[in-house]
């Protein structure tokens, strides 16, 4: 697959109903498209979306996968978890009130039918590093060595390595 096409993009949004926005995001999707919606509060940066998304179509091409479905390995290698469980309560929707990250992956630009479920707002994508240190369990040690970018992105490449 090609991943030359990414884009990422922030949203605020209110989730009524977790099945009816997913029901509303397969709507617009062709079905070799993928959209991949997180909680944009644990993510870290574009980077981090991308080693994570890399990741997950590299451990299918190696047949290292931890999930059958290519969406659930991207949440599961942008979480750095193993288990879906954690991996959706960290970067999965949740109803209410709440920021979103959504990556289009070999997609069109959906950018308007986006808009016209949840609020674009870019600013959602700015990291909060507090937030993230307590998502990610990142402690003061590991903080004064590497930045949390790093640290998480290396999270995510310990999950093929210890596989």
């Amino acid at each position: 697959m090609n991943l030359d096409n990414i884009k990422i993009i922030g949203f605020k949004a209110n989730i009524d109903s977790i099945d009816d926005t997913l029901k509303l995001i397969n709507d617009i999707k062709k079905d070799d498209e993928i959209i991949q919606i997180f909680n944009a509060d644990a993510i870290v940066s574009v980077n981090h979306i991308i080693h994570g998304v890399n990741q997950a179509f590299l451990s299918f091409e190696r047949g290292v996968n931890l999930a059958n479905d290519i969406s659930v390995e991207i949440v599961l290698r942008c979480s750095a978890q193993r288990q879906i469980s954690k991996a959706f309560k960290m970067l999965g929707l949740k109803e209410g009130s709440m920021n979103l990250c959504v990556v289009l992956i070999n997609c069109e630009d959906y950018t308007d039918q986006l808009s016209s479920i949840f609020t674009y707002d870019e600013s959602v994508l700015v990291p909060d590093n507090e937030k993230l240190m307590e998502i990610y369990q990142i402690n003061d040690v590991e903080i004064n060595n590497m930045t949390i970018e790093e640290l998480i992105i290396d999270k995510i490449s310990k999950l093929t390595v210890d596989y």
